[in-house]
């Protein structure tokens, strides 16, 4: 065994990079506890291990005495000084006691050292590999659901998703594949802890990252994200570069790009706003796809009061609020949405103030892309038709 063990230390460090010596300390400190459990020692003992042959002994410190009284803490003087010749009374020394059959006890010890220390070191590479992943998508299957909570297999181990993480719109069933958003690992007792997300709002921003190369090379930026994961998202985006349409170059052609992330998120609804340093024109632009006739801004309270014509209220509102909530939530402003009708009632401004709209960049939500797409086709085809004609 003495042999054996020394190998399989050495080959332990050269493969798993778990150094030897940090390993032997692991186990001598076992072996101290297995030996006072097995024999019911109250005695000062330490375990020796010689890193060379492997060999295990047991040592105990005993008084030097004259005349003994208790033979399990001291020792005759005489004894001693075969051991050690310089020795007087009343020194402490250190005489082997290894029990018979400590060889199996303590074989079976390093073993459950060896395999503890193995599993300690597995965890740490985990753990520092998803902490450098944090931030990032994962795809992974689930195993199982607990309690509301989703289990997902990441290869060696499980990523956690809590219900508030997850879509209420979304069903998750064992044996699906899913992408979803690394935003925190904590390392247990028990290993790492792998927290994703798929209602997070980076969840979408790497999404568009993934999709779009303008984005991923830092030519468009994302500035701000207003999610209600499920049912809908307000994206602000800027160009650095006057040539690229920030807006356009999120949609792709023909839609292709966000219609990639609108499928990956079941259908969600997603709006890409043009972002302005002017916060009237921002707001505006972020009300789409209402439109929206005046913007009266109030840089101290950081809130705002926004003109639509009547036809155009309960759109700029959206279904329970939900359009001004994350146009609100998207630009950072308080919003105030009133009708024309409402404003030249309450004497807030003059009829001739509303005569020039704000002016509001063009901003599509994917089916009214898809709406303009089809009516592009269908005056190809009838082009081409009057050409035969």
């Amino acid at each position: 065994m003495s042999s054996e063990l020394i190998e399989a230390l050495n080959e332990i460090e050269k493969e798993r990079g778990i150094p030897k010596a940090a390993l032997v300390d692991a186990i001598k400190s076992a072996l101290n506890t297995a030996y006072k459990k097995n024999y019911s020692s109250n005695q000062n003992v330490s375990v020796e291990l010689n890193e060379i042959t492997g060999e295990i002994k047991v040592y105990a410190q005993k008084m030097v005495a004259e005349k003994v009284e208790d033979d399990r803490i001291e020792i005759q003087l005489s004894e001693a000084r075969e051991l050690y010749p310089d020795c007087h009374a009343e020194e402490l020394v250190y005489v082997e006691e290894t029990p018979s059959n400590f060889g199996r006890i303590a074989a079976q010890t390093a073993k459950q050292v060896v395999i503890q220390k193995l599993r300690e070191a597995e965890r740490s590479l985990i753990y520092e590999e998803f902490l450098e992943r944090e931030g990032e998508i994962v795809t992974g299957t689930i195993q199982r659901v607990e309690a509301k909570t989703v289990f997902i297999s990441l290869g060696r181990t499980e990523g956690i998703m809590l219900p508030s993480d997850q879509v209420v719109t979304e069903r998750y069933e064992p044996g699906q594949r899913i992408k979803a958003y690394i935003y925190e690992v904590k390392n247990t007792p028990k290993g790492p802890n792998i927290f994703i997300s798929r209602s997070h709002p980076n969840f979408l921003r790497r999404l568009f990252e993934l999709e779009v190369p303008e984005i991923y090379d830092g030519v468009v930026e994302i500035k701000s994200i207003a999610r209600e994961a499920g049912f809908r998202t307000k994206i602000s985006v800027y160009s650095m570069d006057d040539k690229i349409d920030s807006v356009g170059a999120c949609v792709g052609p023909r839609g292709i790009r966000v219609q990639n992330i609108v499928a990956e998120l079941g259908g969600e609804k997603i709006d890409i706003i043009k972002y302005d340093k002017e916060p009237e024109k921002f707001i505006a632009n972020a009300l789409s796809p209402a439109k929206v006739l005046a913007v009266f801004a109030d840089d101290g309270e950081k809130a705002a009061r926004v003109v639509v014509p009547d036809y155009q209220l309960s759109l700029a509102i959206g279904k329970e609020g939900q359009n001004a909530r994350l146009a609100a939530k998207l630009t950072g402003w308080k919003v105030d949405i009133k009708s024309e009708t409402q404003c030249i009632e309450e004497n807030d401004l003059e009829e001739d103030v509303l005569e020039e709209d704000v002016p509001q960049e063009d901003v599509l939500e994917e089916n009214d892309r898809e709406e303009n797409d089809l009516e592009e086709n269908v005056l190809e085809e009838n082009d081409l038709d009057g050409e035969d004609a």
